[in-house]
């Protein structure tokens, strides 16, 4: 198995340096992250609160613990960004049925409708966030990478 270093020019075999991988991932990710968050500032969203939404648009409500690993935050900052999606009626707290200890966090309306009406704009904007790559190859380099890693 052969990958391609697009930015080097050269072939990587099977045999990477997992330090080099790592970096080549993460460099990867932060440029598609940053192009994310180009278009959703334009309609006043973060990154994070973002995948927030994207998180809670199932309807159903989800730990805190959850939320942050899916939003990449650490607990205080999560809290913050709960705090000021609560203030804009996006998301709600309420107990957990199950532990009266915990608490879940759910969408509200107004977080699912802004969750739709920025799927379109990404979805509008997607050549910008993907930049001009060939849709089939980054699903292939996708399932390529998945396959590996598993």
């Amino acid at each position: 198995m052969i990958l391609k270093d697009v930015r080097k020019g050269r072939a990587l075999h099977s045999q990477i340096d997992l330090h080099e991988f790592s970096q080549l991932l993460s460099t990867a990710e932060r440029r598609i992250t940053a192009q994310l968050a180009g278009v959703l500032a334009e309609q006043h969203c973060s990154v994070e609160q973002w995948r927030a939404l994207m998180l809670l648009s199932d309807s159903k409500g989800h730990a805190m613990g959850e939320l942050a690993g899916f939003t990449l935050l650490p607990a205080p900052s999560l809290t913050r960004l709960v705090d000021r999606m609560v203030a804009d009626n996006l998301v709600y707290r309420k107990a957990d049925p199950r532990d009266r200890r915990s608490t879940l966090v759910y969408s509200t309306a107004r977080g699912r409708a802004l969750h739709r009406r920025l799927l379109r704009h990404i979805d509008q904007q997607r050549e910008t966030v993907i930049e001009s790559a060939d849709t089939d190859d980054l699903r292939t380099l996708l399932n390529r990478l998945i396959e590996l890693l598993h």
